[in-house]
């Protein structure tokens, strides 16, 4: 007889199961019950991953410690067309706090009004206009961004082929050998395929097609102390903003299908891992803590969160069809959802995980060289070096960036023994250590919520096991390689640098964006005064003149400016090509006077 006690029989009686048969027998029953389901979970389980992968790797840029990348130098020598930053908004440890509070009080306040309201139709309708905004930003930056992979792996920058590198140079119209500047391909595809003899008028088809995709409008709108709005406009942003407005618009007002709700949850997950992270670590561990709480008490001990999740349609979750049980209307197509907050949040921190691996790829590529301070303040140069005060230091010499975003296209036609050969490939050749145990134990935990809630037939937190997975994982591969302190000092809101790609999004009325302008005037007073000095005499006093009244013009402006007065209004047309293995930006070639009456004060 078994003994009451003991643990075995306690599980079995809990389970309802006597002996080696009845678990046989029940995990039978499981199976059949489960077989069904394995493709609604399979896609329930790629659509979690999915945007957290993409959304990570955008997310990714120059870690502080890299050294910042030489200036690109641009065929109009116009510095307006620097290269986009990240901005990502850091979260707190009071943020971590204030987290759970406020989603807690929203969600209860939803609760109640759906009582009040008797039917959320008006809710739903107000929520679905009011996510519309956001929407069509989401959509549009992941329409844009798909479009951007799609092309490149049609007309990527660079292939491998037969053990030589090419890169294509849209000025040439070829594809020049790194090997040899003078080894050309008149072909504008890549791999085998650049093999095909086409005709003269495909050749020059395809060539305008690769132009066509780095043609863009810059548009550059100031406000003093207001707005500063700078964007680019390509023709595949274009078509990616009418594209997803109809989406938005045929959502809210014709039909809601599942498969255009889970499209705007990507979306909002896509986006939302590249403008918020946490600041630390640490921070993010106590973020996932406390909504681990949190998701336990709305779900087991309130129906508050099940209530809340089945009555709105609205796209802040992830539907999935699945198999119709007997007892279930044959009417309505029953659907599995996942709360968009168990990819967004889970996601942030396993982002945060794959920028750590970039840092500590570039942290372990530093070195240190020795230099001589100079001679103290008040020192002649009579004495010897000892006398001097001179001292013998070392600095850090970091390594500098590389992107590590794109080139996929690339990456596709070019062979792993080349790809190291390019420079704007090799970027993306980093460990990804903490990233991938971080994304197993998200699976891992993933996997545990559809199981536990296949056995027991209700509705389960998903953070209860999504937390523990990615955290035990994360910081369990710290201990194990012995960077547990490094990754506990990790900080990304500390710039080392003035200027650094990367940095948290400050306030609109910040003054750093007027001393931006105010340096650019200044930069374009010395322009003018340099360029209208000319050799000829003649032409040299009409130049100087009109060089003085430009820099009036500029002065002018630039009092205007630190008055809080400026404002302005450009747009250029930009093509950007690439030469040289460096993506190089170009205007249309424009003297001083050009430039400076594009951007006219109001």
């Amino acid at each position: 007889m078994p003994d009451p006690l003991s643990p075995s029989y306690q599980i079995n009686r809990y389970l309802k199961i006597d002996s080696t048969n009845d678990i046989l027998d029940r995990l039978k029953a499981e199976w059949v019950v489960l077989l069904p389901l394995i493709p609604t979970y399979f896609h329930l389980l790629i659509s979690a991953i999915a945007p957290i992968y993409a959304g990570a790797h955008a997310s990714l840029s120059r870690p502080s410690s890299a050294a910042k990348s030489k200036p690109q130098e641009t065929q109009s020598g116009d510095d307006d067309l620097e290269e986009a930053e990240t901005k990502m908004e850091g979260l707190t440890p009071l943020d971590a706090l204030m987290f759970p509070l406020i989603a807690g009080a929203t969600l209860v306040g939803l609760y109640f009004i759906i009582k009040w309201l008797q039917d959320p139709a008006l809710l739903n309708m107000v929520l679905n206009w009011y996510f519309s905004g956001f929407g069509i930003l989401s959509l549009t930056k992941m329409y844009n961004d798909s479009w951007n992979v799609v092309i490149s792996f049609c007309f990527p920058e660079a292939y491998s082929l037969h053990g030589k590198f090419w890169r294509f140079e849209n000025e040439r119209r070829a594809a020049v050998s790194s090997d040899n500047t003078d080894v050309v391909r008149q072909s504008p595809l890549p791999g085998e395929l650049s093999r095909l003899q086409l005709p003269t008028l495909i050749n020059r088809f395809f060539w305008r097609l690769r132009d066509s995709r780095l043609h863009s409008l810059c548009i550059h709108a100031f406000i003093h102390k207001i707005v500063d709005f700078h964007i680019h406009l390509s023709p595949q942003s274009l078509i990616s903003s009418v594209v997803a407005t109809c989406c938005i618009l045929y959502y809210n007002l014709v039909g809601k299908p599942w498969w255009l709700t889970n499209l705007q949850g990507f979306s909002f997950a896509y986006s939302s891992l590249q403008l918020m992270s946490p600041t630390t670590n640490s921070t993010g561990s106590l973020i996932l803590g406390a909504l681990f709480f949190y998701d336990i008490y709305f779900v087991f001990f309130t129906p508050i969160m099940v209530a809340v999740a089945t009555k709105l349609e609205i796209p802040a979750k992830l539907l999935f069809p699945r198999p119709r049980g007997p007892n279930e209307d044959p009417s309505k197509q029953p659907m599995s959802m996942l709360g968009l907050g168990d990819v967004v949040l889970p996601g942030m921190m396993i982002g945060m995980a794959l920028r750590f691996d970039l840092y500590l790829f570039y942290l372990k590529k530093q070195k240190k060289q020795d230099y001589i301070r100079g001679p103290q303040e008040g020192t002649t140069g009579s004495q010897d070096l000892h006398e001097q005060g001179t001292t013998e230091l070392k600095k850090v010499v970091k390594a500098p960036w590389i992107p590590a975003t794109g080139q996929w296209g690339s990456r596709f036609w070019t062979s792993q023994a080349a790809i190291p050969r390019d420079d704007r490939m090799r970027g993306v050749l980093f460990p990804k250590t903490y990233f991938r145990a971080a994304l197993i134990g998200y699976t891992i935990g993933m996997l545990s919520t559809l199981a536990i809630m296949q056995l027991y037939g209700r509705a389960q937190p998903a953070l209860l096991y999504l937390v523990p997975g990615v955290l035990v994982s994360f910081w369990g591969t710290a201990i194990v390689k012995g960077e547990a302190k490094l990754m506990w000092r990790y900080d990304e809101s500390s710039e080392e640098e003035e200027g650094s790609q990367r940095k948290m999004q400050g306030s609109i009325f910040s003054p750093k964006r007027q001393e931006e302008i105010s340096k650019k005037l200044e930069k374009k007073i010395k322009e003018v005064t340099r360029e209208s000095q000319h050799p000829d005499e003649n032409e040299g006093r009409a130049n100087d003149q009109q060089g003085k009244r430009k820099v009036a013009e500029t002065k002018t402006a630039l009092e205007k400016n630190q008055k809080g007065k400026w404002l302005f209004f450009s747009i250029k047309r930009m093509n950007t090509s690439c030469k040289k293995g460096k993506a190089v930006s170009a205007t249309r070639k424009m003297g001083p006077a050009d430039r400076l009456e594009e951007k006219k004060a109001v």
